[in-house]
């Protein structure tokens, strides 16, 4: 068996994750205007944490000699644009299981948050106000999760303290999963009208690119919340500005279009909305996962083992 070798471009320092093996030359780039050495030499680009696509593609075009491309974001639309510069035979793997804990977490905050109307009482305890009364509680709520991949089984598994009284399951095709039955997105027609509170955590594809548009959002009950912890395109902003400044629906937002939100844009603004700022893996839980799956994926690199969490193949 051939062990591999060659470069390997890293965002953290080598020394600072445990278990890599010794047989490449390890060099730490986190996005900064000088490369760290030639790229042409390098096997294995792990690319930049919550950087642009620019400066996320701009080595790929003079690595030749690449063979895998590991994000460590779960999604992996950011880097797409620059695999036609690759040969044939590239691996693009994303960071599946790394935020699954953090995102999932913040899912839950949001929904949470909002249901029990902290926005409120926050900007209440600037003005020195009591704001008491009856709020909702997430018990006995229908919640439907649209994208049941990795993250979608995560927050469901954090859901499920907290007596909701139906969870409802949607991914690309129909499945069953540990937990129940898992619809297909053709299906969302019928099963939006039901739900209380929907959760988007689907990666954005061409399928899912607007899925949150007028028609999805018009199919939702009155005073329904949605809560997006997926990609910020997902949601078609115009249509959801609409059914927001109309007082029919709440939303909860990590990630928005465009992103990050400019100011004074309208949604800053819209009634019933909790905007934080794609912080969803951000999260102490964060770099110790990242570290070990880069470990363990370039262990498995050197032995000539296939990869985790392929996504595609270039070719």
């Amino acid at each position: 068996m051939t062990t591999a070798t060659g470069d390997v471009w890293l965002p953290f320092p080598a020394d600072e994750i445990d278990g890599l093996p010794d047989t490449f030359r390890y060099r730490q780039w986190d996005g900064e205007d000088e490369f760290p050495a030639d790229p042409g030499p390098c096997v294995f680009y792990v690319t930049p944490y919550m950087k642009s696509s620019e400066v996320t593609l701009r080595p790929l075009a003079a690595m030749p000699a690449l063979r895998i491309v590991q994000t460590l974001t779960a999604g992996v639309d950011h880097v797409l644009g620059g695999l036609g510069a690759l040969r044939p035979g590239v691996r693009l793997c994303n960071a599946r299981g790394v935020h699954d804990a953090s995102t999932a977490e913040l899912a839950l905050t949001l929904v949470l948050a909002s249901l029990r109307g902290l926005p409120g009482m926050v900007r209440g305890q600037d003005r020195e106000e009591w704001r008491g009364g009856f709020y909702e509680a997430l018990a006995d709520k229908s919640v439907l999760i649209v994208g049941y991949g990795s993250v979608g089984a995560a927050v469901e598994d954090r859901l499920l303290a907290f007596e909701c009284g139906r969870i409802t399951r949607v991914a690309r095709s129909a499945r069953d999963s540990a937990h129940g039955p898992v619809h297909a997105l053709a299906d969302l027609p019928r099963l939006l009208p039901d739900a209380d509170v929907v959760i988007l955590s689907t990666p954005l594809t061409d399928a899912t690119r607007g899925l949150a548009g007028a028609g999805f959002l018009g199919r939702m009950k009155d005073g329904a919340l949605l809560v997006n912890v997926a990609r910020g395109p997902v949601v078609d902003t115009k249509s959801l500005l609409a059914e927001l400044e109309s007082g029919r629906l709440r939303a909860a937002l990590d990630v928005t279009d465009p992103e990050p939100l400019p100011a004074g844009h309208p949604l800053w603004h819209a009634p019933n909305v909790l905007i934080t700022p794609h912080v969803g893996g951000s999260s102490t839980a964060f770099e110790p996962r990242a570290k070990r799956l880069i470990a363990r994926q370039l262990t498995r690199f050197a032995a000539g083992e296939p990869v985790e969490n392929t996504v595609l193949v270039t070719e």
